[in-house]
């Protein structure tokens, strides 16, 4: 069942990585398997097997979402794009809750109600530190941020040097920031370099000749990048993880649409709160699933 389940997740990693707004990470965060994931790249061969077992449905499942999202993420956002992007803010902020939970650290006070009394129990388990709210308002503002970087660059502009080897490379490489950090969307990386229209084409009629050089940028980048994000969890655990929530809520604003009325609004809305309500059942039942 757990094998299933990281299927279905890789799936929708491979949804992030073509989608507009959208990061691959995001995924990752939102049923609760980031942490994880980085601990089992990092450390593949001292568990081969066990980590082989958690990688292989994930990667898997990312080469189908990208091959069957490939030639119908432009048709479908551009028919739905409301309810799309409701429902995925639904399921980002259902997950809010839970990613705190995941990222305190020292101890919380419980209320609770005994014989018509209120009574404070303190309880050795978590809670946030005020000095750590601070870089998770940074990634949050760095995040709204990229919205003005994404509506300023044109989507059909494509580099003379995009059909460079040497540029794919270099082009895949920095896109797996967006891979690896979860809230920083490829296309904002891939606007940037002028090569999103090029990349969206070769998902699109599956060319080698673009995926391949850009897939092998992708991989190093993405084991460079892991490191990186491995020994900020080490060292800073609660402070790297409100950055990422910051990162992670400042993705909601990329993807929203603007509000709904009439007859959309009756749609869109009960779609954010079924998504909303389907998120944060999953966050809690993925901590059960992952162990």
């Amino acid at each position: 069942m757990k094998y299933f389940y990281n299927f279905l997740i890789g799936i929708l990693m491979g949804f992030g990585a073509i989608l507009p707004g959208v990061s691959s990470g995001v995924f990752c965060v939102i049923f609760g398997i980031y942490e994880k994931l980085v601990n089992s790249i990092i450390n593949f061969f001292k568990d081969f097997k066990t980590n082989f077992l958690f990688l292989f449905p994930i990667g898997l499942g990312g080469i189908v979402g990208v091959v069957l999202f490939g030639n119908v993420i432009k048709y479908f956002f551009s028919l739905y794009k409301f309810q799309s992007c409701y429902a995925f803010i639904g399921l980002i902020l259902g997950t809010i809750p839970s990613l705190f939970k995941q990222a305190s650290t020292n101890k919380y006070v419980e209320i609770k109600l005994l014989s018509e009394k209120l009574s404070l129990l303190i309880t050795p388990t978590k809670t946030i530190e005020i000095k750590n709210i601070i870089p998770m308002i940074i990634s949050f503002l760095f995040g709204i941020a990229l919205i003005f970087i994404e509506k300023s660059l044109s989507l059909g502009t494509t580099s003379s040097a995009s059909s460079s080897y040497l540029y794919l490379i270099l082009s895949g490489f920095l896109m797996s920031v967006g891979i690896v950090v979860p809230g920083i969307s490829n296309t904002v990386i891939l606007m940037c370099l002028g090569v999103y229209t090029t990349y969206i084409d070769a998902v699109a009629t599956i060319n080698f000749h673009i995926l391949v050089p850009m897939g092998i940028g992708l991989f190093f980048g993405c084991l460079l990048w892991i490191r990186i994000i491995k020994y900020l969890f080490d060292k800073h655990h609660q402070t790297t993880s409100l950055c990422i929530i910051g990162f992670t809520i400042g993705s909601v604003f990329v993807l929203f649409p603007g509000f709904a009325h009439g007859i959309l609004g009756l749609i869109c809305y009960p779609i954010f709160f079924v998504s909303l309500i389907l998120s944060y059942k999953l966050a809690n039942l993925e901590n059960t699933v992952s162990t």
